[in-house]
């Protein structure tokens, strides 16, 4: 073979073999060294604290996010996932003038339903069933029952909870606070808004499950509205989905 030749093929071969190796092991490099955002699993104490990193090693490729009322609405549309399987327990109060009032209660959610029984201040107990649109509900000891169509986030609503992602849609001056807060012991993105003259809400969102762990609403400086949710834990198998004549609305 003629000795140019044979120079020629070694190096090609040299450059596939070196290729080969970039192809390999640059591209781990490369993925080593690109920043991947991280809720924090902690949260510092106080609220609507900023909790940022800039700094990044070779041991720790992630960055946790930088909360604040210029960043929340990005952070929570594209970061926070809600959980779709689990059970928990609530407590929502109102309060007024005269007096004050506390409804206690339970949620089992699974497979796109979301159950919930509700102690009403009469004593009477609603239960509520909603998916794809519909809200059933009926009274506690009744077989009978009604449905209703159901918008976007109907879930929450007969739960007698605010829907946390109505922030997406605020301009971002009516975002007065937000960052990292402990409410409890449950990691928490905390978001303070003015809907309007007066009307201050709350919402503390849960790092972990993307659920409202907590929600306030002031009215003129007074509290009117609060809630306080127990960490999720897994659906029971045994959690009903059905209507109380039986049906399986599934």
């Amino acid at each position: 073979m003629d000795p140019k030749n044979r120079l020629f093929i070694a190096i090609a071969v040299t450059v596939l073999i070196v290729g080969a190796m970039f192809t390999s092991f640059g591209r781990s490099l490369f993925v080593l060294n690109t920043p991947s955002v991280e809720l924090p699993s902690g949260a510092s104490s106080g609220v609507g604290s900023d909790v940022s990193s800039s700094s990044q090693s070779a041991s720790d490729p992630y960055q946790t996010v930088s909360i604040t009322p210029e960043t929340v609405q990005n952070v929570i549309g594209k970061t926070l996932v809600r959980s779709d399987s689990y059970y928990r327990e609530l407590t929502i109060e109102t309060f007024w003038a005269e007096g004050s009032s506390s409804i206690p209660v339970q949620v089992w959610a699974d497979g796109g339903w979301t159950h919930t029984r509700l102690v009403l201040s009469s004593g009477v107990v609603r239960h509520n069933l909603v998916r794809d649109g519909t809200l059933y509900y009926w009274y506690e000891g009744s077989s009978q029952w009604l449905s209703i169509p159901a918008e976007g986030h109907a879930s929450d609503l007969s739960q007698h909870i605010p829907t946390y992602e109505t922030v997406l849609d605020l301009d971002q001056e009516d975002i007065t606070s937000a960052g990292y807060d402990l409410r409890g012991d449950t990691p928490c993105i905390y978001v303070e808004v003015t809907y309007e003259e007066g009307h201050l809400a709350r919402y503390w969102v849960g790092v972990d499950s993307g659920l409202l762990v907590s929600a306030e609403e002031e009215q003129d400086g007074q509290l009117v509205y609060r809630m306080t949710g127990s960490n999720p834990s897994p659906c029971p198998s045994d959690a009903s989905f059905a209507l109380p004549d039986g049906t399986d609305p599934k």
